[in-house]
């Protein structure tokens, strides 16, 4: 018998659409994995070498709940050298992942009703990690052309109920950056209206044209107050199946995730973390290279869906997503003659009723497998899209 918060979960769509990859894969066939939110990099060597050089010295037992202190005071020294924002050890708790850092975020501040404003298209475990924890997600359009935060959407949705705003950006799956007039607007209103803002900036370091991440904590000493900042080392260092992630908070809201945390994983895996202090530590060229090579994807996928009939594209300013408008083809359905020439095993796109409501009229298409490695078959999308 399950629980009725289960029954009332959603499960991952993206988790889901990856089962049926994995399946195909081993039956033999030739599939080309977009629905998974992963940098196709190898995590770097010399990541991987303090890893096992940690294991290999016995770092292999329990640690403080909270990560290892030389883990904590490397981030702290990240936060303020990168993002100009001041946190001590002590309020910066390492976890399994920027998803258990979210959980905590929610589950230490949000009681059972309190609302949890989003803005929408957003990532779908989202929703259900506000609904876990018994609040209530109020969804919010963005801007339907660059999907930057719709203010006056979101001073409307707030009330009495409201506990917190949880962002993301740069933004999965739009590849928004939100500027920093609308996040000191939102900080603002955090402030006066007493709530928090749960701000997800894994993808702080993938950002392109010159474009600048703005961490909110950095904004007033009064919103920092207000911000728990959520980060982790999975995307901008490709460790995403290493599972290390955090948060940043003032020293209350930190004690809470603490417990929490204490009663649920305890630290996370030992010698993780110090692989994890390598990657801030060491001076290297990964990010950069990476970014470049995800900037050039984006160019050349921008460049050819724009110039399919009907296809409307927004640049995507961060991370490794675009959201093209393919409404006009709603309704619509495939040419018999051209459905056999459409390579079912080539591609798998997560579609509106996938991500419904939060998507509506878009297709979410991702920039992380190199078209020099796994062609995608443009030619055969563009017929389904555009006769």
């Amino acid at each position: 018998m399950k629980s009725e918060r289960i029954l009332r979960m959603i499960p991952s769509a993206t988790v889901e659409i990856n089962k049926a990859v994995s399946r195909l894969k081993a039956e033999g066939k030739d599939i080309i994995g977009l629905n998974v939110g992963e940098p196709d990099f190898d995590t770097p060597n010399f990541i991987i070498e303090a890893g096992v050089k940690a294991m290999k010295n016995g770092e292999t037992r329990y640690t403080e709940v909270d990560g290892i202190m030389p883990l904590r005071e490397a981030i702290a020294k990240k936060l303020k050298n990168d993002n100009n924002v001041s946190y001590s050890p002590n309020e910066i708790i390492v976890s399994v992942g920027a998803k258990q850092a979210l959980n905590n975020a929610i589950l230490s501040v949000c009681n059972p009703g309190d609302e949890v404003i989003l803005p929408k298209p957003c990532w779908v475990s989202y929703v259900e990690i506000i609904k876990l924890a018994d609040a209530v997600p109020v969804l919010v359009d963005t801007d339907p052309n660059t999907f930057q935060l719709d203010m006056g959407a979101i001073e409307k949705a707030i009330s009495p109920k409201t506990r917190a705003v949880m962002i993301n950006t740069p933004n999965n799956p739009t590849g928004a950056v939100y500027d920093e007039k609308s996040l000191r607007h939102l900080g603002e209103l955090a402030v006066k209206n007493n709530f928090y803002i749960i701000s997800d900036e894994v993808y702080e370091k993938l950002v392109y044209d010159g474009e600048k991440h703005v961490c909110v904590a950095s904004l007033s000493p009064q919103i920092w107050e207000h911000t728990i900042t959520i980060n982790g080392f999975s995307k901008a260092y490709a460790m995403t199946g290493w599972r290390v992630g955090y948060s940043a908070s003032p020293a209350d809201v930190a004690a809470s995730i603490r417990s929490l945390q204490g009663h649920t994983t305890s630290n996370i895996t030992t010698f993780v973390q110090w692989a994890a202090l390598a990657a801030l530590n060491e001076q290297s060229n990964f990010i950069g290279d990476m970014c470049k090579a995800f900037s050039e994807r984006r160019t050349y996928v921008v460049k050819r869906l724009r110039a399919m009939n009907g296809v409307k594209c927004a640049d995507a300013k961060g991370a490794f997503y675009l959201m093209p408008d393919v409404s006009s083809y709603f309704g619509k359905t495939t040419p018999a003659a051209l459905k056999s020439q459409i390579p079912l095993i080539s591609a798998n796109i997560c579609l509106k009723n996938l991500w419904s409501p939060l998507c509506q009229a878009y297709l979410l298409k991702r920039l992380i497998t190199s078209e020099f490695r796994t062609p995608i078959p443009w030619k055969s999308c563009k017929k389904v899209w555009t006769e």
